[in-house]
């Protein structure tokens, strides 16, 4: 069976994101709590682009935009292989560019 995390983070490069939310999420439900907030910032990141790309709703993608910025900001500046500083800092500068929003640091 596949890691959900690495599952998750292989959806998100590409793009997937709703597939990426729900495999973080199962990720999520077996983490430690110390690893949480960190996989939750992360599914608010897919959820984000989910809605500047299928959805349009502005307000929810500005929202999980703040959230992920919240959740992901005690793990700065890496976490678990990931870039957390350049993802905070992609959370900042998609704000307020929906439905445009910025490619997602790689």
């Amino acid at each position: 069976m596949r890691d959900p995390y690495e599952h998750g983070l292989e959806l998100l490069a590409a793009g997937e994101w709703f597939a990426a939310h729900e495999a973080f999420e199962d990720a999520w439900r077996a983490a430690e709590p110390a690893e949480r907030d960190f996989l939750q910032g992360l599914v608010h990141v897919a959820v984000a682009n989910h809605h500047a790309e299928t959805t349009g709703r502005v307000v929810a993608c500005e929202r999980q935009l703040e959230k992920a910025a919240r959740r992901l900001g005690p793990y700065v500046p890496r976490h678990r292989g990931v870039d957390v500083a350049a993802l905070v800092g992609w959370t900042a500068a998609a704000r307020g560019r929906f439905p445009d929003l910025p490619p997602l640091p790689r």
